[in-house]
């Protein structure tokens, strides 16, 4: 059998790599191994070649590596923790990415966690993926024409976005394909749940890191089209008759220990116009019902129980939209969570006005269940801004909370109805032609608890959402694409 891979492991010390540069060796398929090391003086290993790179994460070590992809097929391991090969593994990859003219393909795998072995699925790429943290797993196999060509055209030097400046660059020649078989095992050192892991890439110690990844993203939308110029619609607020000028809509479903906290933080709202409460209860079984009707006495409160059986969070959002008493804007309050103060509601009203956009976005605190403030404190989603936000959001996996609607724009576009991502989805459509306006105080309290339904998703779950999520963007960047061709 030919040799035609290159392997390019990070490389911390002789005991770290020991297995994994032994399991390598053992294909027949491998041709030179590299060792990633960022320790000048680092040690030689037999058979290898130390190359000394400041972080994999950085283009002047992607270059390296593309200077040494002297065979047809470049391995990359991410992890500087064990990697072990199943059976042939690296020969099914290389026959796979031969038989799919592949630039990169990536595989399922097993991840030791706390010592116990478990599946590790990871989903297909999709032209929208283009979240900086998709999970490839840890071992990358690019062809190595296109990787060189790829690293040709890294012009701007990162420190932190290399890998996913090359991926995007790479993906703008043909498909990363996953191969959706066990291929390997790998260990797993980040044992957080899904909940804390959510909140990353707004926690402000990785804004350097951001940075770098709006860059690299706006980068590939102008190369392939689907890149926005802040220019935008200009919105006269005098559509429909409105007796109301603003609603808080509430969807819940079996709250009981959340709901009146919600309903009293909307209630003590101080404002210079008419607004409401609309709650769509989907139908509760734990007292959540009778809980709302203790405030029915409050003519502001309108209390809604679909007659369909069939609705999620953004069908919800939809009958509250639709309600002939919804307001002029419709603001969004979760039933977990809460307003940071009586001012929130008039602040939203304003930012409307102020910075003539059809839907505007607040900063929130993380908090426990007894709102005490919890890492990573306040989310201001600093990485929206006016002029490159909605290119951004394409990358990014939520625009933030509590989000408000121009009830105009929200009945014309409508509620996806799902009960996840559904915010996600409005934030991306109306960007398209509306600037979204932003509001740096603190609105609103986050609930974080064991209840939420983020909290803790299994891989399974978690590979839906994102699915999901990465088929929004895909919708939306052909959406995008086709608008700026149809403009020329």
């Amino acid at each position: 059998m030919t040799k035609c891979v290159n392997c390019f492991i990070p490389y911390q010390g002789k005991a770290q790599v020991e297995q994994t540069v032994k399991g390598l060796k053992e294909s027949q398929l491998v041709s030179k191994i590299f060792l990633l090391s960022t320790d000048s003086a680092a040690e030689p290993v037999e058979g290898c070649e130390v190359v000394h790179i400041e972080s994999l994460k950085c283009t002047p070590a992607i270059k390296k590596i593309a200077e040494r992809a002297d065979s047809e097929y470049t391995l990359i391991y991410t992890k500087e923790s064990t990697l072990v090969l199943g059976m042939f593994a690296l020969e099914r990859m290389v026959k796979i990415a031969g038989d799919t003219s592949a630039v990169m393909v990536y595989a399922d795998h097993f991840q030791i966690v706390e010592g116990v072995r478990k599946p590790s699925p990871v989903i297909t790429y999709q032209k929208g993926s283009l979240r900086d943290d998709f999970n490839f797993g840890s071992v990358l196999l690019y062809n190595s024409d296109s990787l060189k060509e790829a690293a040709s055209r890294m012009d701007v030097k990162y420190m932190y976005a290399a890998l996913y400046d090359l991926r995007l660059k790479t993906s703008q020649k043909g498909d990363l394909v996953h191969i959706n078989e066990y291929l390997y095992t790998e260990v797993e050192q980040d044992t957080r749940k899904s909940g804390e892991k959510i909140f990353d890439y707004v926690d402000p110690k990785n804004r350097a890191v951001q940075i770098e990844m709006e860059e690299a993203c706006t980068a590939h939308l102008k190369e392939i089209g689907g890149y926005l110029k802040p220019e935008f619609k200009n919105i006269e607020f005098n559509k429909g008759n409105f007796e109301f000028e603003a609603s808080v809509i509430i969807p819940v479903f079996n709250r009981i220990k959340t709901i009146e906290d919600a309903i009293k933080s909307v209630l003590m709202q101080k404002t210079s116009f008419k607004f409401n409460l609309i709650i769509v209860d989907n139908h509760s079984t734990d007292g959540t019902f009778e809980a709302i009707e203790k405030f029915a006495s409050d003519e502001r409160l309108i209390h809604v129980v679909p007659d369909r059986k069939d609705l999620g969070i953004g069908g919800c959002w939809n009958l509250g939209v639709h309600h002939p008493k919804c307001g002029k804007f419709a603001i969004q309050l979760d039933s977990d969570d809460v307003y940071s103060d009586e001012n929130t509601v008039q602040k939203i009203v304003d930012a409307f006005y102020e910075q003539n956009c059809a839907m505007v976005v607040g900063t929130y605190m993380m908090t426990n269940f007894n709102m005490e403030m919890i890492a990573p404190g306040i989310i201001d989603h600093k990485e929206w801004t006016p002029d490159n936000g909605r290119n951004n959001a394409l990358r990014i996996n939520g625009l933030g909370a509590p989000r408000a609607f121009y009830t105009p724009v929200l009945r014309d576009v409508k509620v996806p109805n799902t009960s996840y991502g559904e915010d996600y989805a409005l934030g991306l459509n109306i960007s398209r032609e509306y600037q979204i306006g932003r509001i740096y105080d603190v609105l609103y309290h986050c609930r974080r608890w064991e209840d939420n339904s983020d909290a803790s998703l299994d891989i399974v779950k978690m590979n839906a959402h994102n699915t999901y999520k990465d088929r929004i963007r895909t919708w939306e960047l052909m959406a995008r694409i086709a608008l700026n061709k149809n403009a020329k």
